[in-house]
């Protein structure tokens, strides 16, 4: 009963934490002109990726590479099929050109790269990712921090987007910053019991890792990204979910190789697979229905195959 209160107290803790980041994140993308593509891009999706960062560097850091990967694969798989899912089911989400042109294609590019490299079998020890592999990752993370920079300096807001309140730049910042704290301790909270909850009901470790852990990781991403959906904000759901999944893979599994190579489980190929493949799913429902949206019908597909992906991990127990 101690485990299920913290656990309700992390749910508490996250869903306000998620509407201080968002009001706080848009009042400032008001305040500097930036748009909130960008804003939901760079400051948001870092702020909800601080769970996955802190775990998967503490798992590296110890020795623990299958919790690191596992940790970032099973979150982006989570946040495309269940965040963008749950998102478009509560609202129907408008995709700016920006994002389906370029910040979809890049997510798709870097799960590609990670699942090259992490099926690299030159290695006198084991495929994985080294500590070059790591150099390379962040490498593409300054990219798209630049690019996402240089976007910022002209980029408008969609012209159906919701007047937001415009805080003084003192309380903007405060209310991220606050928001972000929110969120980091919501989801110390929810993983931390989870995982109890988990273990007891008998999981085996690596089902821990690629669900309740990488679900419990993710719940700032969902938090957040409902609760933009629900304020009509797309732009910062959908930037929130594929920044994050950026910032997996090219800072988290980066700074994670650099502090110490990462060895790659094969029987995670599978998971490399669904992770590409939720990309792609979502850049052809985006590019080749001939809308620049997500509605509720894509919205139950992502959910609906979410679930399979979850069945699938609870029968095979890898």
């Amino acid at each position: 009963m101690f485990t299920a209160a913290f656990l309700a107290a992390g749910f508490a803790i996250l869903v306000k934490g998620a509407d201080l980041l968002v009001e706080g994140a848009v009042s400032l993308a008001r305040r500097l002109g930036v748009s909130d593509l960008v804003v939901g891009l760079t400051v948001v999706s870092f702020g909800t990726s601080c769970p996955e960062l802190f775990v998967s560097l503490l798992a590296s850091a110890r020795g623990n590479p299958d919790i690191a990967m596992g940790n970032v694969l099973g979150s982006n798989i989570a946040n495309v099929l269940l965040v963008l899912g749950a998102s478009a089911a509560v609202r129907p989400l408008a995709v700016s050109r920006s994002a389906v042109a370029w910040e979809i294609p890049a997510s798709l590019f870097a799960s590609l790269l990670l699942w090259d490299m992490a099926s690299d079998t030159t290695s006198p020890d084991a495929p994985g990712l080294s500590r070059g592999d790591g150099l390379v990752l962040l490498g593409f993370l300054a990219i798209f921090l630049l690019r996402s920079y240089s976007a910022s300096r002209g980029g408008e807001p969609p012209a159906d987007m919701p007047a937001a309140p415009a805080h003084g730049l003192a309380r903007s910042f405060l209310m991220v910053a606050t928001g972000l704290v929110f969120l980091a301790l919501g989801g110390h909270f929810i993983v931390d019991s989870a995982v109890k909850i988990a273990y007891w009901a008998g999981m085996p470790e690596s089902v821990v890792g690629l669900t309740v852990v990488a679900v419990g990781t993710s719940l700032p991403e969902m938090a957040t990204s409902v609760t933009a959906a629900l304020r009509g904000m797309s732009d910062i759901a959908v930037g929130n979910v594929v920044g994050s999944n950026l910032f997996n893979i090219l800072l988290i599994l980066g700074v994670s190789a650099v502090v110490r190579p990462l060895p790659f489980n094969p029987a995670n190929h599978p998971d490399l697979a669904v992770m590409a493949g939720s990309n792609a799913l979502l850049l052809a429902f985006l590019a080749l229905g001939g809308k620049r949206g997500l509605g509720g019908r894509e919205g139950a597909v992502f959910l609906i195959l979410y679930g399979g992906y979850i069945a699938y991990l609870l029968a095979f127990h890898r």
